[in-house]
């Protein structure tokens, strides 16, 4: 009788460990498969839908030196800090530092306040950018007639930090510092406080848009022979440009769509978000922008009752020449009309 209570008593103590044992690597083996086949992707961060989630970064717009004084209005480098994505934390992701981006500042002369223009340069070689290239000749125009002008050089560019080495990432924060400046304008004394309207010209048309949608605000826009094609064709029409001729940029591209859905980084999936008035500028000789995309894209946004309006200007070029100044002028009316004086 004590033999078989003591077989009883194995059998009960290796069916108990043999329990264990297998529910412990049945465990192990599930978090194992998930590991494999959970793969991070850290980029999900940037769609618009996520960026419109994100608290932006509210930092300080700092003076770094005086670029000019004209009698109309003083012009300044300025810098200010950018966050990481993650919730809009000063400290970037995962501790990093936050970045410093630097700038162009226009300040009227006077006692103010002032109403704001949010600037946003096309691209731009590295090689040859200096601060206010893209934006400085209208910023001036813009200064003259009582608007403070802000325009990003963004990272990578003139006295900013170094941008990411994802090309697709470097693109997307574009978008936070853009929501970050915006954000940061309250630190301006002469703004206005309530005053912000965007210009944006060729590929910073396409930023300037993706920012529309983001926050779904109300900043008055108007955009110069405006990038409106969907991502990634918006960057895959100008890969002839490059010294490989596209090939880098395709093969990330490749990538870049194994893990991830474009459509959710693009702004002809949420054009339902703007709620601004928009005016677009664009040149019938346009060869970098032809100007049948500001048709189309004018046209998509009237068929969602969204308020448009494209002004064509016969024969001129990229830069709007040789209308630059009737282009210039048509903004200041657009800004004007659409000002608050609540």
């Amino acid at each position: 009788m004590r033999r078989i209570l003591i077989y009883i008593l194995i059998i009960c103590v290796s069916f108990f460990i043999g329990w264990e044992l297998h529910s412990f690597f049945q465990h192990t083996s599930n978090t194992t498969v998930t590991k494999i086949f959970t793969k991070e992707k850290p980029l999900d961060k940037y769609t618009i839908e996520n960026l419109s989630k994100r608290e932006p970064v509210v930092a300080e717009i700092k003076i770094e030196e005086t670029l000019k004084k004209d009698p109309k209005y003083t012009s300044y480098l300025f810098s200010f800090k950018t966050g990481g994505p993650p919730g809009g934390s000063p400290r970037g992701e995962a501790g990093e530092a936050s970045k410093k981006v630097t700038g162009q500042l226009n300040i009227p002369n006077g006692v103010g306040p002032f109403p704001s223009v949010l600037m946003i340069r096309g691209y731009v070689d590295k090689e040859i950018y200096q601060t206010g290239i893209g934006t400085r000749k209208t910023a001036e125009v813009f200064a003259k007639n009582g608007f403070i002008t802000i325009a990003p050089d963004f990272l990578g560019y003139a006295g900013s930090d170094p941008e990411t080495n994802n090309v697709f990432e470097a693109r997307f924060q574009t978008y936070t510092t853009v929501l970050d400046l915006l954000a940061s304008l309250q630190s301006i004394e002469k703004w206005d406080g309530k005053n912000i309207f965007i210009w944006a010209h060729s590929n910073g048309g396409q930023v300037a848009l993706e920012i529309l949608e983001i926050t779904a605000k109300d900043y008055p826009t108007t955009l110069w022979a405006p990038v409106s094609k969907p991502f990634p064709f918006s960057i895959l029409t100008y890969t002839d440009e490059a010294s490989d001729s596209g090939k880098y940029l395709r093969g990330q591209l490749a990538r870049f769509e194994q893990d991830y859905d474009t459509d959710l980084y693009s702004i002809h999936k949420y054009l339902n978000k703007i709620n601004t008035p928009i005016q677009i500028n664009q040149g019938t000789a346009d060869i970098s922008v032809p100007y049948w995309w500001s048709k189309e894209f004018v046209k998509n946004l009237k068929d969602l009752k969204k308020e448009v309006l494209l002004n064509l200007y016969p024969g001129a070029d990229h830069n709007l020449l040789p209308f630059w100044n009737q282009a210039v002028a048509s903004d200041l009316l657009f800004f004007k009309k659409h000002f608050n004086n609540d």
